[in-house]
């Protein structure tokens, strides 16, 4: 790519993290007067399935419903989706949208020794090495006292983990196993109405189920903006992999850390303990060692285009 590429892809890149990192405390938001995960999780799915509906109708390809189609739908939904956002709104009901958000960028330092085990990757000491930053990054958010603003807070770090973990495993199972030749617009369609079809009965069981005819406040419309967010970078950074290439698009993991936090500032007036910012400095020398150097991702991305659209 030439310089001009890469500063325009760069910008790109920036605005998907910046987007990304404010669905954080926007779920925050959300939570706040007592919404459970199980509401909130069916229409976050079902706003996403609206979306990428439509999005499919605009392409005018149809939804295949093969068994291994429906199979790699109810995979993610569940690991993608259902049981890792269960988690995660619970924990962000009681943890900083901050560090929920460094959290969640511990996704490829836990990918990275589930794809040694699978085979998909080889052994590298600078890789190790990321692992081990990422976490004593965490080991700084649960063992110090000072750390989090409420001692008992440090209960819901665990449940925290969840969603990374589940993201980790689901980067690799599709690495290993594929998609069944389904392109990300279809999967997560697809996915997202298996994923409706698993929460409404949860929601409705459990008695979480948030009625849309009531008067909407900042949680609703917060869960409204993330989703419709969520919908929006992805489908920019499905571009912008087809573009830039894939190497390159996983950059966004900076970003979208840093704006995490930024945003959880701006908005939430939260403040973190120096522990929290060193546990954050931890994680982002964590991915710069797990993920490709900067350098790699400019040489491996190839020709514009190439990939495809």
């Amino acid at each position: 790519m030439t310089r001009g590429q890469v500063l325009f892809y760069g910008g790109v890149l920036l605005v998907v993290g910046a987007g990304w990192g404010l669905t954080q405390p926007l779920s925050k938001i959300a939570v706040s007067t007592g919404h459970r995960h199980f509401g909130l999780i069916f229409w976050q799915l079902a706003i996403g399935a609206l979306a990428f509906g439509l999005l499919t109708l605009l392409q005018r390809k149809p939804l295949p419903l093969s068994r291994e189609a429906l199979w790699v739908y109810a995979v993610i939904a569940l690991i993608g989706t259902v049981v890792p956002n269960s988690a995660s709104y619970q924990a962000i009901a009681h943890l900083p949208a901050g560090v929920v958000s460094i959290l969640l960028s511990l996704v490829p330092m836990l990918a990275f020794p589930m794809a040694l085990l699978l085979g998909l990757e080889r052994f590298a000491l600078r890789r190790l090495l990321g692992l081990a930053a990422g976490l004593a990054g965490v080991a700084l958010l649960v063992l110090p006292e000072a750390s989090l603003p409420d001692a008992a807070a440090l209960a819901w770090v665990p449940l925290g983990l969840v969603a990374p973990l589940l993201y980790a495993f689901e980067g690799n199972y599709v690495a290993r196993w594929g998609t069944a030749g389904l392109d990300p617009v279809r999967v997560l369609l697809g996915a997202s109405l298996v994923g409706v079809a698993m929460a409404l009965p949860l929601e409705l069981v459990s008695g979480q189920f948030i009625s849309p005819l009531r008067s909407f406040g900042a949680p609703e419309w917060a869960l409204i903006a993330a989703s419709l967010i969520h919908v929006v970078v992805y489908a920019t950074y499905v571009w912008l992999v087809g573009r830039a290439g894939p190497v390159f698009a996983v950059q966004v993991s900076y970003p979208v850390t840093g704006f995490g936090v930024l945003w959880a500032m701006l908005l939430l007036g939260e403040t973190y303990s120096p522990y929290i910012w060193a546990a954050l400095g931890l994680v982002v020398i964590g991915m710069l060692l797990v993920q490709p150097r900067l350098q790699e991702a400019v040489a491996e991305a190839g020709p514009i285009g190439e990939t495809g659209g």
